[in-house]
């Protein structure tokens, strides 16, 4: 009964996810999440200690997610229909695959109707300044956001399903959502966000790195693995290169170099060999890469849970 109570969830949450995305109508967690951060942020980013004071947010509303949700999984464990209802729908949360695609796809259509567009609509899913980026430029930041986030928004929370169950993957989406609202690198979160970042550096230590391998995999491209670890080590994220480096090698394009966030140049490196230009079909290959890529990871996990149970 507890495979199935494992696996079930799974299933649902997945299925959920290819039909639904991520409706701006449904009330969500990580709304949540990040009221609770905005408001520990306002009270505690002044004055002195100002790493302590993000330390201990991090610490408190990491540890109190997911005593939270295996208080609700241990209430639940004696209602087997109601434990895998309502665990199908948090892990539905927990993960985004649909939604990343379809705000990928909606950069491309608005750049197909002018560069001005395309730029306007990169920026509601990247953190850099796209004011002055041209055509190529914003095609490969949706794939660089669509390879890392293939990560930290399917795969990373998956991954902390298979070890911790509900509780895990919720307290995986309370991490990330701290480094993506104050894990910057600025005057106002440099100290305050740093644990934080530093956290989710460690969260995604091995998601990253599995997502990469599975990218290639099922690519036909395991022969490039040598070359993605390598080129993976020159991001100035501990994580986001891999799968970064694995769909560069896979579509053979070039990603990465400096780029303006927050009105700061970063001297990004480049990564990949290759420099073929970006077609408009490409997002295609790329969609395909990601959909096989949850696909081929939740069903190693269902086969891994049938034969180990």
């Amino acid at each position: 009964m507890e495979q199935l109570m494992f696996l079930i969830p799974l299933i649902i949450a997945y299925i959920l996810d290819l039909i639904l995305g991520d409706p701006r109508w449904l009330p969500h967690p990580i709304r949540l999440f990040g009221n609770l951060i905005a408001f520990g942020e306002r009270k505690l980013n002044q004055g002195q200690s100002r790493f302590s004071k993000g330390m201990l947010l991090t610490l408190i509303l990491t540890s109190g997610t997911f005593l939270s949700f295996y208080l609700i999984e241990f209430l639940l464990k004696p209602y087997p229909i109601v434990y895998i209802i309502v665990h199908s729908i948090f892990l539905f949360y927990a993960i985004a695959n649909k939604s990343l695609i379809e705000e990928g796809k909606a950069v491309f259509d608005e750049l197909a109707k002018g560069i001005t567009q395309g730029r306007k609509r990169l920026s509601w899913i990247v953190g850099r300044d796209t004011s002055q980026l041209n055509e190529q430029q914003i095609k490969k930041a949706v794939f660089e956001t669509l390879s890392e986030n293939l990560s930290d928004g399917v795969i990373a929370p998956l991954f902390f399903y298979i070890i911790l169950g509900v509780p895990g993957a919720m307290l995986y989406k309370m991490v990330n959502t701290l480094d993506s609202m104050i894990g910057y690198k600025n005057e106002r979160y440099f100290y305050f966000g740093k644990f934080a970042a530093k956290l989710d550096d460690v969260f995604n230590y091995i998601p990253s790195r599995i997502t990469a391998i599975i990218m290639l995999f099922i690519s036909g491209k395991m022969k490039y693995t040598l070359s993605v670890f390598k080129e993976g080590k020159k991001h100035t994220s501990p994580n986001a290169g891999y799968p970064e480096a694995a769909l560069a090698y896979i579509i053979k394009s070039k990603f990465g170099g400096p780029n303006y966030y927050h009105g700061r140049l970063v001297q990004k490196p480049f990564i990949g060999i290759y420099d073929r230009k970006i077609e408009d079909n490409d997002f295609y290959t790329v969609s395909r890469i990601n959909q096989f890529t949850t696909f081929f990871f939740i069903s190693i996990t269902g086969v891994f849970c049938y034969l180990c149970w």
